[in-house]
């Protein structure tokens, strides 16, 4: 009985993997063709998916192609403005009043080197010196060194905004990225910012209220600050204005480019020190060395300014030394 049971058990086994084989024999073809259609199927999906993810890559690039061209022509445009802007004369006496923060008019201005040189021309005049020497002295008292002052009160005031304008541009980005609109952030350091950042940016938040927008009044600054660092910082106004972007980004750049520029500058100030020191030695050395002349031979120094050929020869090397000075101070400034 044992036996015939292994006996059925073997021919039921043989005749299942008989009919195992021949389905697998007769469903084999379409085994096969079912699965290439899944992996043509797969191949299809994954194509459409990756045409996806090019059709999305190639608007991004698309889409930061238009920004860049719409930023490169924002900067053109702007550039354009500076060049026409530099090409145009020297700016007048009452603009440069104004960049020294000065109050008075321009016509007290006149006024004052006027009598300035008056004085200086009475002055001189006293101590016995000739008319034509007197009128010199007052005409240089009258019309240079008023101007001189001016300039240099303007770049004091210069590097006084250019010490604290970093600053002011990270309050900003601190505002900005808290949630204040641009607006306030201005109104911000117009209220609490140090001098002379205060007042120009108080002068921005003013120009507005009466109808410039943020982008023309920011551009107005560089007319009572004539630095490049504020220009910088216009058109990184004017292109956010015109192409949008991230503010607290592109001022916390500029934040640090100024940083950066105000560390090289001081670099290269006391790289060429020496250079200055030894222009300032050789520029004063004939001076010092005729005065020392002077104290011991008076007689051999007088024939210079009493004989007619020394006022020459005096001239000529006053005219030479006013060219290697000019050499010596181009050769050890430099622009940043």
């Amino acid at each position: 009985m044992f036996g015939i049971d292994i006996t059925v058990m073997a021919l039921a086994a043989l005749v299942a993997i008989s009919a195992a084989a021949l389905a697998y024999g007769l469903l084999f073809s379409r085994i096969e063709s079912e699965k290439k259609a899944e992996g043509r199927v797969r191949k299809i999906s994954a194509a459409e998916t990756d045409r996806a993810k090019m059709k999305a890559a190639r608007d991004r690039v698309s889409e930061l192609s238009k920004r860049r061209k719409s930023v490169q022509d924002s900067l053109k445009e702007l550039e354009k403005k500076q060049q026409e802007r530099s090409a145009k004369t020297a700016p007048s006496m009452k603009v440069r009043l104004t960049q020294a923060d000065l109050s008075i008019s321009i016509g007290r201005f006149y006024l004052f080197s006027a009598l300035f040189g008056f004085f200086a021309f009475l002055v001189v005049l006293i101590l016995g010196a000739g008319l034509p020497i007197a009128v010199g002295f007052g005409l240089v008292a009258g019309l240079g060194l008023p101007r001189w002052f001016i300039g240099y009160l303007v770049k004091r005031r210069c590097k006084k905004f250019l010490e604290e304008f970093p600053n002011a541009l990270e309050v900003m980005v601190r505002s900005i990225k808290s949630g204040l609109p641009l607006n306030d952030a201005l109104r911000l350091i117009a209220a609490d910012g140090q001098e002379p950042v205060k007042t120009e940016f108080r002068r921005v938040v003013e120009s507005q209220q009466v109808g410039l927008s943020v982008t023309e009044a920011c551009a107005r600054m560089v007319n009572s600050i004539p630095l490049p660092e504020v220009n910088f910082f216009a058109i990184v106004i004017a292109i956010q204005a015109q192409a949008g972007g991230n503010l607290s980004e592109a001022l916390g750049n500029l934040s640090k480019v100024l940083r950066e520029r105000r560390k090289m500058r001081a670099k290269v100030s006391a790289m060429s020190m020496e250079a200055k020191a030894s222009a300032c030695i050789i520029g004063a050395l004939p001076f010092i060395v005729a005065l020392l002349v002077y104290l011991t031979s008076p007689a051999y120094m007088m024939v210079l300014f009493t004989d007619p050929r020394g006022h020459l020869i005096i001239g000529a090397g006053l005219f030479w030394m006013s060219i290697g000075i000019w050499v010596m101070r181009n050769m050890i400034n430099f622009d940043i």
